[in-house]
């Protein structure tokens, strides 16, 4: 990969590097903290939320490459986030825009970035750089914007453990349990492996009251609380490697409480089920990534972050109920003697489309004694059935003759 060394062309900023595991060297300009940082590589197609995703904590120990060529052309603000904090490693940007044009916001990515001690290189060809990471995989790299000395950071990069086998939910976990929304509403018990602030939103929008408990909580001390619903949440890391979490899931799951699974936390599912998961080639993370869902034969456009995912195997139990349509990878599952609802995407997206806002409308259903089947089906039915004006408009041109 041909990479122009930016410094000889913006003589006045500061020089940046990213060293790929595989030896691919990027030349580049400072963004963000002055520091040196190690992280999985991997890239997001989505060319808007930006900050929401930085503050995503399924982003955790990651560099991320932002695919679009822009990046910071609205600025940023306080009420955009996913976490009290960013949780990327690093950020990879071909144009990183000093000024911004949104009277909201408070202040630029770069200084953005800065507050947070998080460091980017911008100068970059992302488009090529991505191209290498879908052909050879996701990879380790280390993004420095304070040295150079390539040898010494080869070194460090050689110390940076693999994802795979790597237990990172408790480093984003909440220490102290915490409520939200209303103590009238449904008691749902949030086990926080990396929650992201939108899908507690969510669920108290739908009438849920939450008690968000630490990654590595009992499962009979939130039992204890005598919950109505159980969410396993997102968050980053290998799912195999968190014996903890499994036991958790098989504990909820014996006692026959409705679970709705998100991400990481539908990994946990499947591992409770006796099913197994794998490291992805490359993983899905973008807000454009478009799913089948079998039971009611409707696609939607879905947002994603994970580098592991469920394997489809034979099991007498499972019924696969959505379905990747670009890999035909495993995107949710039912079990036909436990009432859960488990996805991989995420459906309160932050950012990204609002297609499937309605699975938290459907645990509700579940909660309230519907099979898992039917508290999707009527869910569905009741959000979509008076759609938006965008909608008709988009129904009446596909109905006319070419």
């Amino acid at each position: 990969m041909t990479n122009t060394n930016p410094t000889t062309l913006h003589p006045r900023r500061h020089p940046a590097v990213l060293l790929l595991e595989d030896g691919t060297l990027i030349q580049g300009y400072a963004l963000g903290a002055q520091t040196t940082v190690c992280g999985e590589l991997c890239f997001t197609t989505a060319m808007t939320g930006y900050q929401e995703t930085f503050t995503d904590p399924s982003y955790h120990r990651q560099i991320l490459i932002m695919t679009h060529v822009h990046t910071g052309n609205y600025g940023t603000t306080f009420d955009e986030v996913e976490a009290l904090r960013a949780h990327i490693a690093g950020v990879v940007i071909q144009d990183a825009r000093p000024y911004y044009s949104r009277v909201q916001a408070l202040t630029a990515l770069d200084n953005y970035l800065a507050q947070q001690n998080i460091p980017g290189i911008t100068g970059v060809d992302t488009r090529a750089l991505v191209r290498h990471i879908r052909t050879k995989g996701a990879m380790r790299a280390i993004l420095s914007t304070e040295t150079q000395d390539i040898p010494t950071l080869k070194k460090q990069l050689a110390q940076f453990p693999s994802m795979e086998g790597w237990e990172l939910a408790s480093e984003v976990s909440t220490r102290e349990p915490y409520l939200m929304g209303s103590a009238t509403g449904l008691r749902v018990a949030v086990i926080d492996y990396g929650v992201k602030h939108a899908i507690l939103r969510h669920l108290v929008e739908v009438g849920c009251f939450l008690q968000v408990f630490p990654a590595r909580t009992p499962p009979e001390k939130v039992l204890a609380w005598q919950p109505q619903g159980i969410l396993l949440s997102n968050g980053p890391g290998d799912p195999a490697a968190m014996d903890y979490a499994i036991h958790q899931a098989r504990t909820f799951l014996e006692k026959q409480i409705p679970i709705l699974g998100i991400c990481l936390g539908h990994q946990i599912l499947a591992l409770a089920s006796g099913l197994t998961t794998y490291k992805m080639h490359h993983g899905h993370r973008g807000i454009n990534h478009a799913v089948l869902n079998r039971l009611i034969n409707r696609a939607h456009i879905t947002t994603q972050n994970h580098g592991f995912a469920v394997r489809e195997q034979a099991h007498p139990d499972i019924h696969w109920t959505f379905i990747n349509l670009n890999d035909k990878t495993i995107e949710g599952f039912l079990h036909k003697k436990f009432p859960f609802i488990s996805v991989q995407f995420h459906p309160e997206a932050s950012p990204g489309p609002h297609d499937t806002f309605y699975l938290f409308r459907a645990f509700v259903y579940l909660m309230q004694g519907f099979t898992p089947e039917e508290a999707i089906q009527k869910a569905f039915a009741q959000t979509w059935q008076h759609p938006k004006p965008a909608y008709h408009v988009v129904e009446n041109l596909l109905r006319q003759d070419p």
